[in-house]
């Protein structure tokens, strides 16, 4: 497939969006307002939507949907050119970006202006077996499949006799205590015992959850005192929290901590931190030695020098965007940065090409909210205002759906809310999606040759 031209036939520039998280979304919707017809916009991404990753603890919970935490591209760009292929090379001095669609050749894209959301990946380390047990949580059809697996695993171990298979069945092992991690494993513990409470056979003393963080607290975005009030809130609730411990092994779900712990687990999860896309590192870009884009406070693409690189933006988990209300640090990668950054990034590059100046980005954090399940959570508003249980859970699901994109999501949200809280949580496991055509295969195989039939009937009937 031959390279796209740089400008469309109007002479218009072409700005290419490389990601459609919260960045690529939100710099393109703002780009269009602002620029209507007098750019030809395009954003690429592997994906034909933007997940709102706040949300999936609870997606991973049963109490919001798969797909009504994602913004469809289809709905959420209109009007903006989409092409739904994974980035493979950045060659900013040829001012082209090669993708890979799922079907077809690669092809090159070329482009005047870069804009740089491609968000980040999990950070993993080489700790056996982590590749071929664990999964992550970056994206809702990890959260689906774990809800499925938890409820899946519920049941299973429900008409189980062998004690040490139920153990390990019902053992759900989070490493990472970051908010990724303690949301994930408040919500999921919250369905697991309600789950467990329909069910004669099972007690709630039979199921086990496990945190493994390498640091000495959790929730390291909170104060101290507020993340002491979680940990203590989830011991509380039976989950054991190992500070000050890493993950040294997890062949075939049997996990080995730095600290001699052992225990069997049918299921891990990854949440131990995040890394700038590698694409990024492999491309003529500057970026520091975390492989994030160097980018200024007005979210240009700068060299070690410091000086602007022309064409080139860069903001969200995959940018190192100065904090200048902290001198020497960094923005946090989270959703209310990236989101503020995006405007601020469209703005400028509006201002750029129009031969104005730019602003910079600088914004005060407005606060933090985590959930620890249903109708619990800790909050700390405008650094000053500290909320602990049903006032912080509330705080939360309040500016989450706020920042959620579209009003149709934001309208389905509150109804799955409602609808839960009335109706009770959702238990049935979907476990088929994991591989949907399973049972076709099973249909569509050959019939066993009658001689072989007969020679399994006393197999069947011992």
């Amino acid at each position: 497939m031959p390279s796209a031209s740089v400008t469309a036939k109007s002479g218009a520039p072409r700005i290419l969006v490389l990601g459609g998280g919260s960045v690529g979304l939100y710099s393109a919707r703002r780009l269009r307002r602002r620029l209507g017809s007098r750019a030809r916009i395009t954003v690429v991404d592997a994906l034909p939507y933007m997940t709102y990753a706040p949300f999936l603890p609870e997606v991973g919970s049963g109490a919001i949907g798969g797909r009504d935490v994602v913004a469809p591209f289809l709905r959420a760009l209109r009007g903006i050119e989409t092409v739904q292929a994974k980035v493979t090379g950045i060659d900013h001095a040829g001012r082209k970006v090669t993708v890979s669609p799922n079907v077809g050749p690669d092809f090159d894209i070329e482009y005047d202006e870069l804009v740089i959301g491609l968000g980040s990946i999990a950070r993993t380390l080489p700790i056996p077996g982590l590749a071929e047990e664990a999964i992550g949580f970056k994206h809702v059809e990890e959260a689906l499949y774990l809800r499925n697996k938890i409820l899946d695993r519920v049941l299973i171990a429900a008409h189980t006799e062998d004690e040490a298979l139920r153990k390990r069945l019902l053992t759900f092992t989070f490493i990472g205590g970051g908010f990724a991690g303690i949301e994930a494993v408040a919500e999921a513990e919250d369905m697991a015992r309600a789950a467990v409470k329909k069910i004669p056979s099972l007690s709630q003393d039979d199921l086990k959850f496990v945190v493994i963080e390498g640091a000495d607290r959790i929730l390291p975005e909170l104060p101290l005192e507020m993340a002491q009030y979680g940990l203590a809130n989830l011991r509380r609730r039976g989950i054991d929290v190992h500070l000050s411990t890493f993950l040294s092994s997890c062949v075939d779900g049997h996990v080995v901590t730095s600290t001699g712990v052992e225990f069997d687990s049918d299921t891990i999860v990854w949440t131990a931190g995040v890394r700038a896309n590698p694409v990024i590192g492999e491309s003529d870009l500057p970026t520091d030695k975390l492989g994030r884009l160097t980018v200024s406070a007005t979210l240009q693409v700068i060299d070690y020098e410091g000086n602007v690189v022309p064409g080139a933006w860069g903001a969200g988990d995959c940018a190192a965007v100065p904090d200048l209300y902290n001198e020497g640090k960094f923005c946090p990668p989270n959703a209310q940065h990236a989101i503020r950054e995006a405007k601020v990034l469209a703005d400028n590059l509006v201002a750029n090409l129009a031969g104005r100046g730019v602003s910079q980005y600088k914004h005060k954090n407005l606060g933090t909210v985590a959930s620890l399940g249903l109708h619990k959570g800790v909050a700390v508003l405008f650094g000053v205002v500290k909320l602990k249980g049903w006032p912080a859970w509330f705080a939360h699901r309040a500016y989450h759906v706020m920042a959620m994109p579209t009003p149709s999501r934001k309208t389905r949200i509150i109804f799955g809310w409602l609808s839960a809280t009335f109706l009770r949580r959702e238990l049935g496991p979907l476990g088929a999606t994991a591989d949907p055509r399973a049972s076709f295969r099973v249909a569509s195989a050959p019939p066993k040759p009658r001689e072989e039939a007969k020679k399994d009937e006393p197999a069947k009937s011992a």
